[in-house]
């Protein structure tokens, strides 16, 4: 009997014990979700305030250079240049210097046949003859009559006429011969010459082209008149280049330059400095400078372009920090500084020269200052920040980046700073 009872309470402990592994599993896994779950929120939280932190880099300032360079376009243009006009209207007949010939002064470039001019040159020489002969014969008559003077033949009043009048045809030879001379001056207007030694550069004619004779301002009945030839003194030349008037201070005697032309960028031609307009070009603000250099093997060519390079004087007293490193707000201009408890404090500048990528400052700042190199226009006063190290290639062009704290080495201090270029554009 009592193996029959066992035999039957055997099946309910092995169920009684399945339904206990049951709930101890469930339990447990119910147990470890709960611990998941909090745990996950908690990183999650964590995540979450930590990403709520902006990621900064840290950067210092640092000394200004102690040369800036600049390089800026430039035209060159010969020492002495003239555009030669005709003076009389007629046909070329002829012309003798092509492009690019050397002349010397006086010498004949191509002639011109001015019928018109040799017919009133001929006939002012007539009428110079006429008056002269009229001329002549007054002056016999008022010694004639001056020679009776005192009589009673002639007259005072008599005298006095055949006087005047011998002085009235005296004029009259004066003003043909003015005529003449005018005349004579205008036939050798027919040769066309140079007016100096140097090179022609342009020929705007050819034989049986008629020439209208030009005005003063280069300008007849027919419209404007073209030069008939350019002639180009080129044994020294002019360089011009326009200067941002930030670097006007400089552009005094003495200072020099070099110039690369695009046909030949490696070699560096000096110039000198020989005068500025002394007026700052309102459209561009830039002040015209000239400098010379000379060209006894006529190299270089009037026309052309040129790169000017410059060196100028740097002020290494002042600060400098990368342009993205400023905010610019209503409040002024700021730069983020980061303090010793890793917050942002926004700190009021003067600002300098745009030195390209760098700007100066001039108030404001110190040399063991520490700033967001690139800061956010929302970054707030008393923000806290992260500084992380950049990424490689990511260092602000002109600026000494200080290691983040996270890191095993100590912050070292800035290296010196390197000559900076101000870049071939004008400041900013």
């Amino acid at each position: 009997m009592s193996a029959t009872l066992e035999k039957r309470s055997r099946p309910r402990r092995r169920g009684w014990l399945f339904v206990g592994v049951g709930v101890l599993l469930a339990g447990g896994l119910a147990g470890y979700g709960i611990w998941s779950r909090s745990t996950t929120t908690s990183q999650l939280a964590e995540s979450t305030a930590d990403a709520a932190i902006p990621q900064v880099q840290m950067i210092t300032p640092k000394p200004g250079p102690a040369h800036r360079t600049l390089t800026l376009p430039g035209n060159i243009e010969a020492w002495y240049q003239a555009a030669i006009y005709g003076q009389v209207s007629g046909y070329v007949s002829h012309w003798y210097k092509d492009y690019g010939a050397e002349v010397k002064a006086g010498d004949v470039l191509a002639t011109i046949e001015a019928p018109s001019v040799d017919a009133e040159l001929a006939a002012a020489k007539a009428q110079l003859v006429t008056v002269q002969a009229r001329y002549n014969l007054a002056v016999i008559t008022a010694k004639r009559w001056a020679a009776l003077s005192g009589t009673q033949a002639v007259a005072q009043q008599d005298v006095d006429i055949k006087k005047a009048d011998a002085a009235a045809q005296q004029a009259e030879v004066a003003a043909a011969q003015q005529n003449v001379a005018r005349f004579e001056a205008m036939s050798a207007f027919e040769k066309v010459v140079a007016p100096f030694d140097g090179v022609v550069t342009a020929r705007n004619l050819n034989i049986g082209d008629f020439v209208v004779a030009a005005s003063g301002g280069s300008q007849s009945s027919r419209g404007p008149t073209q030069s008939l030839f350019i002639v180009a003194d080129i044994h020294k030349l002019r360089v011009f280049v326009s200067v941002p008037q930030a670097f006007s201070d400089a552009l005094r005697p003495g200072l020099t330059a070099t110039i690369t032309l695009p046909q030949n960028p490696g070699k560096s031609i000096p110039v000198q400095f020989l005068t500025t307009a002394r007026a700052v070009t309102a459209d561009t603000r830039t002040v015209v400078t000239e400098f010379v250099l000379d060209n006894p093997s006529d190299e270089l060519w009037p026309g052309a372009y040129a790169s000017v390079h410059f060196t100028f004087p740097g002020e290494p007293d002042l600060l400098i920090v990368p342009e993205q490193a400023v905010l610019f707000r209503a409040q002024g201009t700021q730069v983020a500084l980061i303090g010793d408890d890793g917050k942002v404090h926004l700190q009021d500048v003067t600002l300098g020269n745009n030195l390209g990528t760098d700007v100066q400052i001039v108030t404001g700042l110190k040399a063991t200052d520490k700033l967001v190199a690139s800061p956010s226009q929302a970054l707030l006063e008393g923000q806290p920040v992260k500084v992380v190290q950049p990424a490689p290639g990511a260092t602000p062009s002109g600026s000494s980046l200080a290691s983040a704290p996270n890191q095993s080495q100590p912050n070292q201090p800035a290296p010196p700073a390197p000559s900076a270029s101000s870049g071939s554009s004008p400041g900013k």
